[in-house]
């Protein structure tokens, strides 16, 4: 046991909750990634809690229901979740796991509120994160000396058996090193490519390796460290040692950025595929996801680039978002590129499409009814928009002067 001199903040919330199921006659204890993050100095608005002496998940629900929406999903599992409007807290039983066929949900749960730490933590994937903390004693339970290596920044798996039987845990493997700087345990590595070797990670669904994807890329100040892993690993069929120094870039980038997390995304996953065909890109991404507009604004940015050129931006502004274009070449540390952000800029299209003076509605009002030549004319005035910068009133007299037979027919 170790006693913590300061004591760990926690929301009001969770000490009323806390306070209750101890009052009530429980053992709740905060364990996992909250506890692993109050020693890297991280916020985090999700809790995990573990409960001993306590036989049934049902016994509580009369006690968290006072608290927010409570989701049972997951109590054939040992497992409760409660939400509120900024928290998400998990509740859930001692217990153990046995695999029993080769996909994720082929597992034998047992849970005992009973189990010592030593056995309770035996389950979880490393060292960092079966570390218990007693809000009420202010102390933590360490029973496979977690502390010690998020001192010296490694990622440890707990136990050779019990790791190999989720292959997902190669993705948390790097997806912690890369987020927290850690390096992985030789013998962690050494698991990791056994489960490789042996093409597990084959089996895995698309959104949990999708969800481990995205947790690297948006937690990570040096997401390189991932991308080198992947690497090392040989995880992916493509190499991504042309965009290490990119995809760091990025990272700083987005520090004075307030983008969507799709955005970021789909644009982390734009920088490292860019160079490649869109064959390649595909393939990458179809095994990893099913989302198609993710896969689609990918390719439409791979496949086009900025051009320091007036004409060229302006037609380019109709097609995509320039502002996402020029955030991957800025990344990718193309020449001109802050030329080009500037042009985009003075021309106001930037972060918005050019605004296109003649729409239908004019030709319209011009006399003209609905027809298939619509689209016929209206390229013609957006070419004399781009390519001779003529205004709206220009463009309507040289519609009315190259078109004035079908005004007088319409």
């Amino acid at each position: 046991m170790y006693i913590n001199i300061v004591k760990i903040e926690i929301p009001k919330l969770l000490v009323l909750i806390l306070t209750k199921l101890q009052e009530s006659g429980y053992k709740p204890y905060l364990v996992g990634g909250c506890v692993r993050d109050f020693f890297l100095n991280k916020q985090n608005k999700d809790f995990d809690i573990e409960i001993f002496n306590l036989d049934s998940l049902e016994n509580i629900v009369p006690i968290l229901e006072n608290f927010g929406k409570l989701n049972s999903v997951g109590k054939s599992f040992g497992v409760l979740k409660l939400h509120t409007k900024e928290l998400e807290f998990d509740f859930s039983l001692p217990r153990t796991e046995e695999k029993t066929g080769k996909t994720h949900k082929d597992f034998l749960v047992k849970t005992n509120s009973k189990l010592s730490f030593f056995e309770a933590a035996k389950r979880r994937d490393f060292t960092i994160n079966a570390i218990y903390y007693d809000y009420f004693s202010n102390s933590f339970i360490d029973p496979f000396f977690g502390i010690d290596d998020l001192k010296d920044r490694k990622i440890k798996h707990i136990d050779d058996k019990t790791f190999v039987e989720d292959s997902l845990r190669v993705y948390r493997a790097i997806g912690f090193a890369s987020r927290f700087d850690f390096e992985i345990d030789l013998k962690t590595k050494e698991l990791c490519l056994n489960i490789i070797k042996n093409g597990e990670l084959n089996i895995l669904p698309k959104e949990r390796v999708f969800e481990e994807l995205r947790k690297l890329f948006l937690k990570s100040l040096k997401p390189s460290i991932g991308l080198k892993l992947f690497d090392y690993f040989q995880i992916f069929s493509i190499n991504f040692e042309s965009s290490y120094k990119a995809v760091d870039n990025f990272a700083k980038d987005l520090k004075d950025k307030n983008l969507k997390d799709f955005r970021k995304l789909y644009l982390f996953f734009t920088i490292f595929l860019k160079n490649l065909d869109e064959k390649k890109i595909l393939k990458f991404l179809e095994k990893i996801t099913n989302d198609k507009k993710f896969i689609e604004n990918i390719l439409l940015l791979s496949e086009n680039s900025t051009n320091f050129d007036e004409k060229e931006l302006k037609k380019l502004s109709l097609i995509l978002n320039l502002e996402d274009l020029i955030l991957v070449e800025k990344a990718l540390e193309k020449e001109n590129i802050l030329k080009i952000e500037n042009l985009a800029k003075d021309l106001n299209i930037f972060d918005k499409a050019l605004k296109i003076e003649v729409l239908g509605k004019d030709l319209i009002n011009l006399g003209f009814k609905e027809s298939r030549e619509f689209k016929e004319i209206l390229d013609f005035a957006l070419n004399l928009q781009i390519e001779k910068g003529s205004n709206k009133q220009e463009i309507i007299d040289n519609i009315i002067k190259k078109y004035k037979i079908k005004i007088f027919q319409s």
